[in-house]
């Protein structure tokens, strides 16, 4: 009977040392995910295609909180217009869910600005999902709703 006691505790404290890196891994892409979506949203108001080109996948689908559907290429260009001029954008209520090398991200977002001279004050929610290939995260797709109450 001492056998077996023994045995079941050196099974389990077997598999907490073994799930301790499992763990460590996930909460550290949470945080690299988390850290990536708060560069998004600079780059977005500071217009750094640099930064948002790095960011997304170049098959990236992203639906506009209108329902306007783009590309990458035509998300970027969006973006770069001269006559929007995003202020202030920022997340909160984030929330990472992982599912292996994906991880679908959910928040609400505000975005004040000017955009053709009038200025904009939106705020919805919105879903993104990025995908680890070789250890680089990417966005592949995203999508917003206003929240209008």
């Amino acid at each position: 009977m001492k056998r077996i006691s023994f045995g079941l505790l050196a099974l389990t404290l077997a598999s907490l040392v073994f799930a301790r890196p499992y763990r460590a891994q996930i909460g550290s892409d949470e945080n690299r995910i988390l850290t990536l979506e708060s560069a998004w949203s600079a780059a977005e108001q500071r217009k750094d295609m640099k930064v948002l080109d790095e960011l997304l996948s170049n098959n990236l689908v992203y639906v506009e909180y209108d329902g306007t559907f783009m590309t990458k290429a035509e998300y970027l260009t969006s973006r770069q217009k001269a006559s929007l001029q995003p202020a202030q954008v920022t997340n909160e209520s984030t929330t990472v869910h992982m599912y292996g090398n994906s991880a679908v991200v959910t928040g609400v977002y505000r975005e004040k600005g000017t955009s053709g001279g009038k200025s904009y004050e939106h705020r919805g929610r919105f879903t993104d999902t990025w995908v680890s290939e070789a250890g680089v995260w990417r966005c592949v797709a995203s999508q917003s709703t206003l929240i209008t109450h």
